[in-house]
């Protein structure tokens, strides 16, 4: 009976091995590291959840193919109790270190799909929901070479005043929740602003509006890795 048990069990643990193996070739490695000479803590969904990053230390998380929805980004001026449960001032998700869930605006987001139409990963960085932390998200491939910036050192100083919060500058749809904004139903006649343009003269690069697609997205192939740093 021993004997048979453990050739049955062959025939499974090879197939355990060779799924890991193909998670792993195909997985999308993300390298999350804190440059500012502060404390952040890092979020990410639906994949990775949460962690403090102190200056200097990188978290790295592996994203299955087609993952999709998913962001990243940077929590300040947090304070958890040993349950992970506390509050940021900027980022927060729901009240806990490790999210389950987006995070409340303002803050800088990575934005990414992998594995989409024509096996392409879609990546950028956006502002709608407003800024908290210099970003860079870029490929650390050899496959692709991409390189996406929102790190000025104007946007919170200038930030205008309707858009001032604690710890960011918010965006214009969650801080004055205006369809001109937000867009839900506007569908084509959906336009930049003068609130969108003041992220987007800092960071052309980045989303600033609902409809940016065109100057915004960006595509590298999948099987792609990345790297996302805070305070580049």
């Amino acid at each position: 009976m021993a004997t048979f048990l453990t050739m049955s069990l062959k025939p499974i643990a090879l197939l355990l091995v060779t799924f890991t193996i193909i998670f792993n070739v195909e997985a999308a490695r993300f390298d999350i590291t804190n440059k500012c000479p502060y404390t952040v803590w890092a979020a990410s969904v639906p994949v990775g959840g949460g962690r403090q990053l102190n200056s200097g230390q990188t978290w790295t998380i592996d994203a299955p193919p087609g993952t999709a929805a998913a962001r990243i980004w940077a929590r300040t001026n947090c304070q958890f109790d040993g349950a992970g449960r506390g509050r940021c001032q900027t980022g927060d998700c729901g009240g806990v270190l490790n999210c389950k869930g987006y995070g409340a605006a303002p803050n800088t987001l990575a934005e990414y799909a992998l594995k989409q139409f024509q096996n392409l990963d879609f990546i950028d960085i956006s502002t709608i929901d407003g800024y908290n932390v210099p970003m860079e998200f870029s490929s650390a491939s050899g496959n692709c070479r991409r390189v996406i910036r929102c790190a000025p050192g104007n946007i919170l100083s200038q930030c205008p005043n309707e858009l001032k919060v604690p710890g960011g500058c918010n965006g214009a749809c969650p801080q004055l929740k205006r369809e001109e904004f937000c867009c839900n139903n506007s569908g084509a006649n959906c336009k930049p602003t003068p609130l969108s343009r003041f992220f987007k003269d800092r960071c052309p690069d980045a989303y600033s509006y609902p409809k940016d697609d065109p100057t915004s997205t960006f595509t590298c192939p999948s099987g792609t890795n990345y790297k996302v740093i805070f305070c580049p």
